[in-house]
């Protein structure tokens, strides 16, 4: 994690992913980009263009100076800190500024359904998930350590999850964490004992030619796929959950419509999210 894009909105849950990235990339010697994302309102927009771009000046000088005041934190000290102010309207964007920027990942904050006070507002934490190729750090408080110790890790168990399963483990294991693995089995795709422990192995065997994670795989009926991970993940005193998401092409099978991005909306845990 050497770059690390922390969007701000100058919010208290801003602050948390921003300390967080701080700690991380005191630990892996990499560099925070703090992004701002100033959304014009449509009545700028729609002026005149000198007007419009002397408006536009203001409200961007406004906002570095914001953003500087901001940034002015102890635990910034002897961490690199690139502020990045731009002026897009949809935050589907955050994904090509960490694209131009080579990031390897995005650390946000957020209040949940209500998404990210003042500039994060209804759905843009899942905006975010659903069109960034890196993996997102989702965090709704402020975190006690970055050392996650006891990761659970859901996925759909598909042939598409296998590189994204191969790389979450690697990313896990390498930070000494234990990671547990999970299969919902919910009324509307249910399958019986067998033909759960078939579909697990089965994956298992193709990502790693052995089944040896069986042995971290809990099987588990509940209602929704999401409520069944919650649930779960409250019950092994889980530090963070980890999912994978299809993005753009929607969830299929395991995470049908937007399963992962209702879990990163919805869990109190922290949420990391890998793009199939």
């Amino acid at each position: 994690m050497k770059k690390i894009i922390v969007p701000i909105d100058f919010s208290e849950h801003s602050e948390y992913a921003l300390e967080a990235a701080a700690v991380m990339a005191k630990q892996n010697h990499g560099e925070v980009l703090a992004l701002h994302m100033l959304e014009l309102s449509d009545a700028v927009l729609t002026k005149g263009s000198l007007e419009q771009g002397e408006e536009a000046i203001f409200y961007l000088k406004l906002a570095e100076k914001r953003f500087e005041e901001f940034l002015d934190k102890d635990y910034l000290k002897g961490v690199t800190v690139t502020p990045i102010v731009k002026h897009f309207k949809v935050f589907s964007e955050v994904s090509q500024v960490a694209q131009d920027h080579s990031a390897d990942l995005i650390v946000m904050g957020s209040h949940g359904t209500s998404g990210l006070s003042e500039i994060f507002v209804g759905s843009n934490t899942e905006k975010v998930v659903r069109h960034s190729e890196i993996p997102v750090l989702v965090l709704k408080n402020k975190l006690e350590s970055t050392a996650f110790k006891n990761v659970l890790f859901a996925t759909d168990f598909s042939k598409e999850s296998i590189d994204v399963y191969k790389t979450a483990i690697n990313k896990f294991e390498g930070m000494g964490a234990k990671v547990h693995l999970v299969y919902v089995n919910t009324p509307g795709k249910f399958l019986n004992s067998t033909e759960m422990r078939q579909k697990v192995s089965g994956f298992l065997t193709a990502a790693a030619g052995n089944t040896d994670a069986m042995s971290q795989t809990t099987f588990v009926s509940d209602y929704t796929v999401e409520s069944g991970i919650l649930n779960h993940a409250n019950a092994i005193n889980a530090d963070l959950i980890a999912v994978a998401t299809h993005g753009r092409k929607g969830i299929t099978h395991f995470f049908e419509g937007s399963i992962s991005e209702d879990i990163a909306n919805h869990a109190i845990l922290p949420v990391m999210t890998f793009k199939i």
